[in-house]
This record gives structure tokens, sequence and C-alpha cells, in this order.
């Protein structure tokens, strides 16, 4: 049999708490593990008790829920968030989601939608009431509209310099010459800046630096 999943309810309405409480712990797979009343206490009581899940009210007293996301995400990692609110809101939902939650529900379909919610966010899903569904799909077509990343700008500074000179015919032994670093420092840099370049051969990598004008240009 599965373990329960740990779950923390933090909500300022002690009523409501009380009431969630008696809807999770009616499954046999959920265990409520601790309640908080405000941000301050959901911080603490995250990083005393771990749960799996928090159930986190959007307008609580405190320091307010992107802060108090960001605290957690910090100290729990491994807890995911589930806001539970009454704010049908697509402004709110863009802010949540870029705070770092990972599920969203309206107060007002908890009976109906919390356990599955709860259940697909502990699975690493993303968990969104019906009604907002629309706003994440937009997001992620305009996300999928915008420009390409250039692979080259996601490469650390050093790994660009590494390339650069791999590039222009440096062996190793030369590049940790110039850059004054071990030969394994730079094998390490080159192998994780090939990765993230998406290239396996000293082929690949020079039709590369040709197109960027690397050849051309003195090495950082």
């Amino acid at each position: 049999m599965k373990p329960p999943i740990h779950i923390l309810i933090a909500d300022d309405h002690a009523v409501l708490r009380a009431g969630l409480r008696l809807l999770l712990e009616a499954d046999p797979q959920m265990e409520v593990v601790g309640e908080a009343g405000n941000g301050m206490e959901a911080v603490a009581l995250s990083a005393e008790l771990l749960p799996d899940i928090i159930l986190l009210d959007l307008t609580m007293p405190g320091p307010g829920a992107e802060a108090t996301i960001a605290h957690i995400r910090e100290h729990c990692p491994q807890t995911r968030i589930l806001i539970l609110t009454m704010h049908d809101s697509e402004a709110y939902l863009r802010k949540m989601f870029e705070a770092g939650a990972a599920g969203y529900v309206v107060k007002r379909a908890a009976d109906t939608e919390l356990l599955s919610a709860i259940r697909a966010v502990n699975r690493g899903e993303i968990y969104v009431h019906p009604s907002l569904t629309k706003v994440l799909l937009e997001d992620m077509l305009s996300a999928s509209q915008q420009q390409p990343i250039d692979r080259w700008d996601t490469l650390s500074e050093r790994e660009q310099q590494v390339i650069h000179l791999v590039a222009l015919g440096y062996t190793n032994r030369e590049v940790a010459d110039q850059l004054f670093l071990s030969v394994k420092t730079v094998e390490t840099y080159r192998a994780r800046a090939m990765e993230k370049l998406q290239m396996r051969s000293r082929v690949q990598l020079v039709r590369f630096a040709l197109q960027k004008g690397l050849l051309s240009e003195p090495p950082a």
C-alpha cells in the first residue's frame, strides 16, 4: 500500500481549515499533518513537517502568497504548492505559476476538484481549474511563437572561452594553459558546453563557430 500524501493546510479561516481536514482525511490516501493560519506559519511548518503538498490560500495575512511560495520552494524544494483560492482570476493564476505554484483550484469547486488536484500535483503534474486552462494554453502558444533561444547564450562565460579556443584548433592542454585551468576542468567545460549546444563532434562545432563568426575573432 502506498504511503499517504502528507498535506499542510494554510488558510486564515479556521472553519474552512476544519472542513478541508474532514474532506481530505475521509480519503485513506491523504493525511493532514498540520495547519497554518498565515504565511509565516506556513513557511515555518513546511520546514518542520516537510509535507508533500501545501494547500495555500492566496490572500492570507503575512508576507503574501508570492513571497510565501518563494520561501517554501527555497527551504522545501520537494514540497508541491497547490493554490486554493476564491479568486477566479487569470492575473492571479499567472502570478502564482510564475512564483512556483504547481496547481490552482477555486474554492467554490474544492469539493469536486480538490482530491483530483492533489493527486495530480503529487504525481508531478500541473493542475488548473478548468475555467482557467485556456490561460495556460495561450501562454504556451505565445511562448512557442517567440524567437528561439540562441544556444550560444546558454553557455557560461568560461564555457564560451573554452569552446572558442577549441573551435580555433587548440588542444585541451593548450586551452588549459591559455586559461590557467587544469586539463580535467577544461574537459568538463567542453563536455558541458557541447551538451548545451547539442553537438557531438568538432566538425559540428567548427560549422557552428563559422556561423557565429568566432573563427575570425581572437579568443576571449
